[in-house]
């Protein structure tokens, strides 16, 4: 690979780290550049988990000292996450993304309209919502079906996961954003044990894209540690539109 693409590679390793640990969604940056080198979708989707991995658990451990999470939900979550990750990536080769691209721009277009039209949400925690059966349905939901789709799919997971964080928990936006990095560990490693095993997996960039990756999520984190809910908002509605935009780029052009 020259030079020129590598260093590219690495730009965009530490601005997906960024957003990343911000609200998620740092795929739409790091996905599409390795993309653009020509590798194949499938080992593009190994080599982005590679990197992201180290990203997303340097940014956990960043939140982690600083906002006190559930470990309740988010432990058992991650669990459940690392299966239903490695079931995805595994159905990832038989599953067109053709089919899910629709279905997930519908549901950013909702998130996005959510968002928009309930600016106090995420904005303080509303510990009533925190009920044992709203508990198990946000580990079913994060676990399960968010680390499915992140196995097949991947971008916009972190987001998704915030989501369902503030909507069903009644979090704030900080401590979802905390909450999903937890979550989003055991989706990394679930689909990159499954990728690994069949060889897809380039180590050498992934590593490089790895440092450049962890840079970037701590400087996210702190930041959104730093300026609170509101400004994890901002950057949540701005991800999501530009998701919808390449989505549908995708699809239909």
């Amino acid at each position: 690979m020259p030079l020129e693409q590598v260093l590219v590679l690495l730009v965009a390793a530490a601005g997906a780290g960024w957003v990343d640990a911000v609200v998620g969604g740092g795929g739409l940056l790091q996905l599409p550049a390795i993309l653009v080198t020509g590798m194949p979708p499938v080992e593009a989707m190994a080599t982005n988990k590679f990197a992201s991995v180290f990203g997303t658990a340097s940014a956990a451990v960043a939140y982690v000292r600083s906002t006190k999470v559930d470990r309740q939900v988010v432990l058992p979550g991650a669990a459940l996450a690392l299966v239903f990750a490695g079931l995805g990536a595994w159905a990832a080769a038989s599953i067109t993304t053709e089919v899910l691209r629709p279905a997930v721009m519908v549901v950013l277009v909702a998130v996005a309209v959510f968002v928009t039209l309930r600016p106090a949400m995420g904005a303080v925690p509303e510990p009533r919502l925190r009920t044992p059966l709203r508990a198990a349905a946000a580990v079913a939901l994060a676990g399960a079906a968010i680390a499915f789709y992140d196995g097949i799919m991947g971008p916009g997971t972190g987001t998704f996961l915030i989501i369902a964080f503030t909507t069903v928990l009644g979090l704030d936006f900080v401590t979802a954003s905390a909450s999903a990095k937890i979550i989003n560990i055991g989706t990394n490693l679930g689909a990159l044990a499954v990728f690994a095993v069949q060889g897809h997996v380039h180590w050498a960039l992934g590593l490089g894209m790895a440092v450049c990756n962890v840079a970037g999520a701590q400087a996210g984190a702190r930041m959104a540690l730093k300026r609170g809910a509101s400004f994890v908002r901002i950057v949540l509605l701005c991800v999501v539109v530009a998701m919808v935009i390449r989505l549908g780029w995708q699809q239909f052009a």
